[in-house]
């Protein structure tokens, strides 16, 4: 008797193979249950409008945020973040309608077939963007606003494993640059850039740049970013600034010491200004 057990789930009994299966039989691992009485038919009329609404939006996106497309077709054919977005708009469909396995079925063919991992659960707004892709990952409870653009390698990642509101919220016109992560259930204001490999874990307020690890604000501006804006590598650096403004004081102090040896030639040359260039 101790090689049998029963079901957690209808009570059968499951033989010594199916204990590895969390005490559970076959037949209830893979029940898929839809309760089709529960569908809203104006809700999913709007939501498929919604869907090519999106595509068209997303599409146009990419034309205007990337100066190598040219045709509809090299778009619709070889851009991988437009296929990525327009197959998690689809999954996204299903999982609102609570349709168990298929939302994750479908955006793990996404991430095979365009190395961009986007989960069915996400909410992404209009007018958003993949430039290039490889490495994206947006998570289940991420909240992307309008006219958002991603580069290649970004994360929207979770801090906890608890299943609750654990991934960030961006707001609209935010560019995010190439390898950065944003972590937990932080905010990201409107209009706001992230530096390419920065790591954000706390709340970017509206029209600001953030770089480094953990990332700062080194810029914030009441002036409105351009509505398309992809200078994602074109950041400030803060530790660029920090030095040259030792560097200032410590020839400012020598001025105080006229038998002070004076070098001719700096040992480090640094480049700065509004927003120092670096080393």
């Amino acid at each position: 008797m101790d090689e049998f057990l029963s079901c957690l789930s209808c009570g059968k009994r499951l033989d010594s193979k199916s204990k590895k299966n969390h005490g559970q039989c076959t037949e209830c691992l893979l029940k898929l249950e839809f309760k089709a009485e529960d569908i809203n038919i104006e809700f999913i009329q709007k939501y498929l409008q919604g869907i090519l609404d999106f595509f068209v939006s997303d599409v146009n996106a990419a034309f205007n945020k990337d100066p190598a497309a040219r045709t509809l077709i090299e778009v619709l054919t070889s851009y991988p973040g437009i296929k990525a977005v327009l197959i998690y708009r689809i999954a996204h469909f299903f999982w609102k309608l609570n349709v168990p396995y298929i939302p994750r079925y479908i955006s793990d063919i996404a991430r095979e077939s365009t190395a961009i991992d986007i989960h069915p659960g996400a909410e992404i707004g209009s007018d958003f963007f993949i430039d290039h892709g490889a490495g994206v990952v947006i998570g289940e409870t991420a909240e992307i606003g309008n006219n958002v653009t991603f580069y290649s390698g970004v994360v929207l990642g979770g801090t906890n494993l608890e299943q609750i509101k654990r991934h960030p919220t961006l707001g609209d016109n935010v560019v995010v640059g190439t390898g950065a992560k944003i972590l937990g259930p932080i905010t990201i204001g409107d209009n706001v850039r992230v530096g390419a490999n920065s790591v954000v874990v706390n709340d970017v307020p509206p029209h600001c740049v953030v770089v480094g690890v953990p990332a700062k604000i080194v810029s914030k501006k009441g002036e409105k970013i351009e509505k398309i804006d992809l200078r994602h590598g074109d950041l400030p650096d803060p530790i660029s600034i920090a030095i040259s403004h030792l560097d200032k004081r410590i020839k400012e102090l020598e001025e105080h010491f006229p038998y002070t040896k004076k070098f001719k030639d700096d040992d480090i040359e640094i480049f700065y200004g509004e927003y120092g260039e670096g080393i």
